[in-house]
């Protein structure tokens, strides 16, 4: 898997972060997403599809393959 985020598109509203956080941080100054884990570990991977999906802006593209 490999993770994509587009911080243009990111309000910050931490759903990521909360969901996993071995893969997503926050910048402190705004709370945009920081992609700390490019391809995640397979032990992470439903965390990152969840984020994916509770993400409001869209922000996080995930490639499967």
């Amino acid at each position: 898997m490999k993770v994509v985020v587009d911080q243009d598109k990111c309000i910050g509203s931490g759903q990521c972060v909360l969901v996993a956080p071995e893969v997503f941080d926050q910048r402190d100054d705004d709370a945009i997403v920081v992609l700390l884990q490019e391809h995640p570990a397979a032990a992470h991977e439903d965390g990152v599809r969840q984020a994916a999906r509770l993400c409001p802006a869209l922000a996080i593209e995930l490639d499967e393959q």
